[in-house]
């Protein structure tokens, strides 16, 4: 890089100069000189405090990552011949997960030949849906692969 473009701890641009000119005036200054941008033709640096900046980015990615909402997916299993004081316990975690903005994965397996009334597993899940209407909405519908149904809940 023979040439880049300056700018100073203040923020004021100070125009195109040789490489060892900024070195100097940002030693001068007690400031390192950072570069910032490289895209361009002329690279452009700045003087500033390298920990600092450096610091400055560090929380800024911090906040940026806070800020970001991550939505989880949860997992709830039932099985067709679910007692009530057990089938409120899933619908109740399944409310509180998708208040807080979780996705919930249903999955209803069936047991021995249980398998060959598909239906009762449907009206179990059917219940469940209509149950939690208030707090999500179905994304994937009830889906049977092999001996389990899986269906999925997103938050409204």
């Amino acid at each position: 890089m023979p040439e880049v473009r300056v700018i100073d701890a203040e923020g004021k641009q100070l125009g195109v100069m040789p490489t060892s000119q900024a070195l100097s005036m940002a030693r001068e200054s007690g400031y390192d000189l950072v570069l910032v941008s490289s895209g361009s033709d002329v690279p452009v640096c700045k003087i500033a405090d390298f920990g600092k900046m450096k610091y400055e980015i560090i929380k800024q990615e911090k906040e940026a990552k806070k800020k970001q909402k991550t939505g989880t997916l949860k997992e709830l299993k039932l099985s067709t011949k679910i007692g009530d004081h057990d089938y409120n316990v899933v619908l109740n975690k399944s409310m509180d997960f998708l208040s807080r903005g979780h996705k919930v994965k249903v999955s209803l397996r069936f047991k021995g030949r249980e398998v060959t009334h598909p239906e009762l597993g449907m009206k179990v899940l059917q219940r469940l849906i209509a149950d939690v209407a208030t707090a999500g909405i179905v994304e994937n519908m009830p889906k049977l692969e092999g001996k389990i149904y899986f269906m999925t809940l997103a938050p409204k």
